[in-house]
């Protein structure tokens, strides 16, 4: 099952305090980017971050899965506590690499 526009606009509108925030579909799902770096990984209306050291910590009590078969394990985001995603995806910003622009052949 693929994301629903309601949900990706719900978690979009939640992160907008931390600046700018834009989705892109790809291949049924979506990635959600804050201020130009990928953030979230979304699939079945599930938010996956990133297993990071840096947020090991805040999402001890968190669940894990994967986005899709084939990924890596990642943290499920609870939008539950919408200003405990916000200080999440503060601190994973930090650490998360800018995508590298693509190189026109």
């Amino acid at each position: 099952m693929a994301c629903t526009t309601e949900f990706i606009e719900f978690v979009c509108e939640s992160l907008r305090p931390l600046g700018d925030v834009r989705s892109r579909k790809m291949m049924g799902e979506y990635v959600i980017y804050v201020n130009e770096k990928c953030v979230i990984t979304a699939c079945d209306n599930i938010a996956y971050i990133k297993k990071l050291p840096c947020i090991e910590q805040m999402m001890s009590d968190a669940e894990s899965g994967c986005p899709y078969p084939g990924a890596k394990e990642a943290y499920i985001l609870d939008f539950i506590d919408v200003r405990r995603c916000i200080r999440v995806i503060e601190r994973l910003w930090d650490d998360l690499p800018f995508p590298k622009s693509r190189k026109n052949k």
